[in-house]
């Protein structure tokens, strides 16, 4: 099977085109595994759609499948791009989260960034979703271990939780991102988004990615905390969020939709024995 490597920032993909009798979810387990396998935070399929100009489906390195990832539809769009299956610089693509709309930007034929219409994001609790009598999840005071933080929930294709906090400990998230994923506030999961604000118009994050663990990079982390940075006052609604490998723009416009703008690369490409 052929396939490329990609990334977004160091948040890494695997590209393959559908293939009949595939269970993707094994293929993904096998493919991810950094030790056994190629490596990566997830396996893209590119796949024909009925409503758009292309299908993506997502699935995380434990096998599960994703409604919507932003730094993987930047890598997306840049593929069907260049390899010509999609000949338009503004594209649609399907995912489970909806039509999204990324749009590339070419130098000498080659697509350097790509920014992406990511949707609105969903403050009600019941669609992120969350089990909270509170309508929205916001600043909520959650104890875990004994200890109080205050969480912000909300969906930006998929469901994301925002915990600010002074500095990004590594240590700090690694033990406090998996119990957050799969507390029982939580009935499909979440991505935990760790977030320190710079400034009002930069914030740093690390996101322990559901499904996946601790990432380099996340593109709708990127967008969800952004949103919360400036729903509670911390920033501008248009911000830089900065990751170990480089920046990603977010841009939360007044009629509600989030666009999030940064570069993607190809890493290589392969062949691989099933």
């Amino acid at each position: 099977m052929k396939f490329t490597k990609m990334h977004g920032l160091g948040n890494d993909f695997i590209v393959i085109e559908a293939r009949e009798n595939v269970d993707y979810s094994e293929l993904a387990i096998k493919l991810c595994d950094r030790h056994f396998g190629i490596g990566a935070d997830g396996l893209l399929v590119v796949e024909p759609s009925g409503i758009a100009d292309i299908r993506m489906r997502i699935f995380n390195a434990d096998g599960s499948e994703a409604e919507m990832c932003g730094n993987g539809s930047r890598c997306f769009a840049k593929y069907v791009y260049e390899r010509g299956i999609v000949k338009k610089e503004k594209m649609a693509v399907e995912t489970l989260a909806g039509v999204i709309m990324p749009e590339v930007f070419v130098e000498n034929g080659k697509v350097e960034s790509v920014k992406v219409y990511m949707g609105s994001p969903i403050f009600e609790a019941n669609k992120i979703p969350v089990k909270s009598d509170k309508q929205k999840f916001i600043n909520e005071p959650v104890k875990i271990e004994g200890k109080v933080y205050k969480l912000t929930s909300l969906r930006v294709g998929v469901p994301h939780t925002i915990v600010f906090v002074e500095s990004l400990d590594e240590n700090m998230i690694k033990e406090l991102g998996p119990k957050i994923e799969k507390s029982s506030l939580f009935p499909q999961g979440t991505n935990v988004d760790f977030v320190k604000v710079e400034d009002k118009e930069n914030i740093s994050i690390r996101t322990w990615e559901r499904g996946v663990g601790l990432t380099l990079a996340c593109g709708s982390g990127a967008c969800a905390s952004a949103v919360a940075s400036a729903v509670l006052g911390k920033t501008e609604q248009n911000v830089n969020v900065h990751f170990k490998a480089g920046k990603l723009l977010v841009e939360w416009l007044e009629d509600n939709s989030i666009y999030l703008s940064g570069s993607v690369e190809e890493v290589f490409r392969g062949e691989i024995e099933l």
